[in-house]
């Protein structure tokens, strides 16, 4: 790829909406399960189990699939948990970025321990979650349970310039809590 071209603008996808994604924000995926009854897992009986859970739902419930009923994660501690599928985006300039369940988060302190997961376009092994469990409880992961979110987004990689120091800026160094509260 040439110096002045992005994954984007060689895909001739620059110009479109979001980066190269198409304007109805939908983009090609492929999808495998990679686990035994990880297809049954997100299917849950629904012939349309891929698509969002409502029409402006941004990812896919990403789910458990353990090897046993369930898993305990310690008070303070983490698990790596496997979700039985792998991805890979058909569309440049995309990757998958995995992200906390809200209502998991805020009601059971169960969270993604690195606080988003990034799953590069090139990656074609099983996704799998770090939980970190915040709460002062054990909590329990059941085999299939949701877990994480799933989506898509348009990334941009830099083309590096290394400079002397950085041009002068209103803000300047100023770090945590300098713009106050």
């Amino acid at each position: 790829m040439h110096d002045d071209q992005s994954p984007l603008s060689s895909a001739g996808l620059a110009d479109t909406p979001c980066g190269g994604m198409p304007s109805t924000g939908a983009a090609p995926v492929d999808i495998a399960f990679v686990r035994p009854g990880a297809r049954d897992h997100y299917a849950q009986g629904r012939e349309d189990f891929l698509a969002p859970a409502t029409s402006q739902s941004a990812g896919l419930d990403l789910r458990a699939c353990l090897d046993a009923p369930d898993a305990v994660i310690p008070a303070g501690g983490r698990i790596k948990v496997g979700t039985g599928i792998s991805v890979q985006p058909r569309v440049a300039g995309v990757a998958g970025f995995v992200y906390s369940r809200s209502g998991l988060g805020a009601r059971d302190g169960v969270t993604v321990a690195q606080g988003v997961g990034i799953i590069d376009p090139d990656y074609t092994g099983e996704i799998l979650v770090f939980l970190l469990n915040t709460s002062g409880q054990e909590r329990r992961i059941k085999n299939g349970e949701r877990i994480a979110q799933l989506i898509f987004q348009p990334y941009v990689r830099p083309r590096w310039n290394e400079v002397a120091e950085l041009a002068s800026t209103e803000r300047g160094s100023g770090g945590f809590g300098h713009t106050g509260r």
